[in-house]
């Protein structure tokens, strides 16, 4: 017979294993950040167009897994301790604004060619680039908070 106790520890124990890979996936992203801001001045180069790629693609990995592996599962009420409802419930507004610079980063700059003929994109680059770390920096503060009171150390 199972516990009440145990699906409690089941429950929590999936929690974290999500919360797991949604920060392995939120460093893999900031880590090709990184590498990408590391290429400054931008240039249409292998290099500066492969680090694109990759990054994009890092950043779309990272938005659904943080949609997947926390939001969905706050929103869908497998989450019950009404503090991390309500915190959840207040941040939630400002993660959305930081996914949408996300989409919109990434559709601008998924598909480009720096190669053959996109070099005049590089001229934004830059800005938005520095506009998306400003808005992952934000996310990230949100996401810690959500997942500090998940595990019980409120950031």
């Amino acid at each position: 017979m199972t516990s009440q106790y145990d699906a409690s520890n089941d429950r929590r124990s999936r929690s974290r294993e999500k919360l797991t890979t949604l920060v392995k996936t939120r460093t893999e992203t900031l880590s090709l950040y990184a590498e990408l801001a590391n290429q400054r001045p931008f240039e249409a180069d292998e290099v500066t167009n492969e680090a694109l790629r990759d990054f994009c693609q890092a950043l779309i990995d990272y938005a659904a897994s943080a949609h997947f592996q926390l939001y969905r599962y706050i929103a869908d009420r497998l989450e019950r301790r009404a503090p991390v409802l309500e915190l959840a419930d207040s941040v939630y507004p400002r993660i959305v604004r930081t996914t949408d610079m996300i989409l919109r980063f990434n559709d601008k700059y998924e598909d480009a060619d720096l190669l053959n003929g996109d070099g005049s994109i590089l001229e934004l680059l830059d800005k938005d680039l520095s506009e998306l770390g400003e808005a992952l920096a934000e996310r990230i503060h949100l996401e810690d908070q959500v997942i500090g009171a998940m595990t019980g150390q409120l950031h």
